[in-house]
């Protein structure tokens, strides 16, 4: 192949075959705001920058007006399940519509990977989770203006945006409601989830107290492997609900309860939490929480977009929030 045929199109190229200046083909390819270029102009510019395969460079236009437009999402040590996997897929829509490519990262302990807000240099950089006094201190010093949350967890409250409040409050409640008098709390085993965990626990328990004076009647992880036993033990010591830190382990609760000859919900209630495909799948189904994780996930693209152009960051709305779920494990 010949270096003509590999050389890489031009906005003169486009002008040329148009017939048009070099300024007023760039306007069109920049999009640049306040011209005034007719609409069946603007169109056989694209139609003709398509028809020669025109790529715009990303670099130049990165250094000319001052983005990347590139949105970095720092992600927690989390596992991606079925809630995350939503919630980035709208995100990445949203923004893609908006023109901007998500890109995200885990940082993980002892990593020495090179953190990509270094390299990037992404427009905003938004975290899943707090980030440390070090770790802001690193973004602004690689000169990145846009950070979201922009200061660490020890001066902020918890991330009530994101529904972790309402969620174990309405799993409380809701149990109570049903005549539920000694509750266990099931978490995940996963190290990896331990803050988040410790987080529902914590507010589920707020919400215990709070009603009936009284904690948990027993909270412990539960696994493939500990499962039966663990239930088996709940269940001798007389408790007659459980709240699970999500339908995972809501789902393994169900099954040794099943397994033990335990009637659900007459015997054992249980409720869940993020309202997974599995929750529906289960017999009998899963009562759990429904996190609007697609709405979520448009969320955290306005607050993105919002920053770049200088907007006040959008009001948290209905898609921040948790909804109850009843189904037939309560």
């Amino acid at each position: 192949m010949s270096k003509a045929n590999t050389r890489r199109v031009t906005a003169s190229d486009v002008a040329r075959a148009v017939g048009l200046s070099r300024a007023t083909v760039g306007f069109v390819l920049n999009d640049t705001p306040g011209q005034t270029i007719p609409e069946a102009t603007r169109a056989r510019v694209l139609a003709e920058a398509k028809r020669l395969g025109y790529r715009a460079n990303t670099s130049a236009r990165a250094l000319a007006s001052g983005r990347t437009r590139i949105i970095l999402l720092v992600l927690p040590d989390w596992p991606l399940d079925y809630s995350m996997r939503t919630h980035l897929d709208e995100a990445s829509l949203a923004l893609d519509e908006a023109g901007y490519s998500l890109v995200t990262m885990t940082p993980h302990p002892g990593g020495q990977a090179r953190p990509l807000w270094e390299t990037l240099r992404p427009d905003v950089v938004l975290g899943m989770a707090y980030f440390t006094p070090e770790q802001l201190d690193e973004m602004r010093a690689s000169g990145i203006e846009h950070i979201f949350p922009p200061t660490p967890a020890d001066e902020q409250e918890p991330a009530q945006e994101l529904g972790f409040v309402e969620g174990p409050r309405l799993q409380v409640e809701h149990l109570l409601s049903q005549s539920r008098r000694r509750l266990a709390f099931a978490s995940s085993p996963d190290p990896r989830l331990a803050d988040l965990a410790q987080q529902r626990l914590a507010l589920a328990s707020d919400t215990l107290r709070t009603a009936t004076g009284a904690d948990f009647a027993h909270v412990g992880a539960i696994d493939e492997s500990t499962a039966a036993q663990q239930v088996e033990k709940w269940l001798g010591d007389g408790v007659d609900a459980v709240v699970a830190y999500n339908d995972d382990i809501a789902a393994l609760v169900l099954q040794a309860a099943l397994r033990a000859g335990t009637k659900v919900p007459q015997d054992l209630a249980i409720v869940g939490h993020d309202d997974t495909p599995l929750a529906r799948l289960l017999v009998p189904s899963l009562s759990t929480i429904r996190i609007d994780n697609a709405g979520l996930g448009r969320y955290l693209a306005a607050l993105a977009l919002s920053a770049v152009n200088g907007e006040d960051a959008p009001a948290a709305g209905p898609e921040t929030g948790a909804t109850l779920v009843v189904r037939e494990t309560s």
